[in-house]
């Protein structure tokens, strides 16, 4: 079965750090690229970073560039997402996906990515 197993959540105070990990199975991700994306409750799903199978080209969502930096393991099929300077409207349920497609990890909407962690809970507190 193919499954995207997230994890690293947890609660930090602003400014502090955390780092999400996210191992793929089931098949190659070689090829695949790889992102993140939060939902806070009420609101929709949002784009955090992606980054592509040859793990050289990266993209931020606006609100978290400068501050986060998303990285992969192409040999594990894992990738991470290292959160620094945390802020309170950083708290959201985040999840790892992952695309097969040309130019996969331009894309920002998540109707577009094919497989999808469970979610791993993020809290940041002032």
């Amino acid at each position: 079965q193919v499954q995207l197993v997230d994890s690293g959540g947890g609660l930090v105070q602003a400014g502090g750090s955390l780092r999400l990990s996210c191992a793929a199975s089931g098949r190659s991700f070689n090829s695949a690229a790889l992102g993140w994306f939060r939902q806070a409750p009420g609101k929709e799903r949002e784009f955090v970073a992606s980054v592509s199978g040859n793990g050289f080209a990266r993209i931020y969502g606006d609100s978290v560039k400068g501050r986060f930096t998303i990285s992969r393991d192409t040999a594990k099929d894992t990738v991470a997402l290292q959160m620094d300077s945390l802020k309170p409207e950083d708290t959201a349920v985040y999840y790892c996906a992952a695309k097969f497609s040309a130019a996969a990890w331009l894309a920002r909407e998540p109707n577009l990515w094919d497989y999808w962690g469970q979610g791993t809970q993020v809290t940041v507190s002032s």
